[in-house]
């Protein structure tokens, strides 16, 4: 449950804070950040469930956060964007834990120079759910490691209100990085990277929470 530390009053705005606010400032800092891992790619053998297995594990060596998956392989959105039966069935899904969640981690492969077409159709179909919170990026690929799909995302999620974190993770060459087991092969540098990644997340997330508790975001 979120906790709100009163607005001072404007005489009060240099005075120190007092005991009450500094506790309601820690116990906020201390609820763990809500996380949704979206798992991009949807293709027949597909190698994002690899690399979604690595990076759930990285997740929950942080303590600051918890981690659920929303799998685009098991999420039938139809593409027409108009009210059916069948898109209010899928939408029950994953439209709550998406509204839930503090932040998400974008984890993609690069199709084309680009972004797969059901993590597009997945975002067209919310906007509030994306508003004011901090988004990470997992990609992998071929030569480039999925950073152009990574690119593309940044300025779909700036229309969206929400923000993008500078540092991500890209595994180049991604069918050779790992080995039979499912792990990296090097796995130092891409640990490190998703660390970094993490942390950033979850600054963002509290900074955003905690200013939506003072302010609602009107975007």
């Amino acid at each position: 449950m979120k906790t709100s530390a009163g607005v001072p009053a404007v005489s009060d705005i240099h005075s120190a804070p007092d005991d009450s606010a500094r506790a309601s400032g820690r116990a906020r800092t201390q609820v763990p950040v809500r996380v949704v891992v979206i798992v991009a790619s949807n293709r027949e053998g597909r190698f994002g469930p690899v690399v979604a297995r690595w990076l759930l594990s990285q997740l929950e060596a942080c303590e600051d956060l918890r981690a659920e998956v929303v799998d685009l392989a098991e999420v039938r959105l139809p593409t027409t964007l108009s009210p059916s039966p069948e898109a209010e069935a899928a939408l029950g899904r994953v439209t709550p834990a998406l509204a839930a969640a503090d932040a998400f981690v974008v984890l993609t492969p690069e199709y084309n120079h680009s972004y797969p077409a059901p993590l597009k159709n997945l975002i067209d179909w919310h906007y509030t759910e994306w508003r004011a919170k901090p988004v990470g990026f997992v990609s992998y690929g071929g030569v480039s490691g999925g950073l152009r799909a990574v690119e593309h995302l940044r300025q779909v999620f700036a229309e969206l209100h929400a923000v993008t974190v500078r540092d991500t993770v890209s595994f180049h060459g991604a069918g050779a990085a790992f080995d039979e087991n499912g792990d990296p092969r090097d796995p130092t540098a891409p640990a490190a990277a998703a660390r970094l990644m993490s942390d950033r997340l979850v600054w963002w997330a509290r900074a955003l929470r905690e200013a939506k508790e003072l302010r609602p975001y009107e975007g």
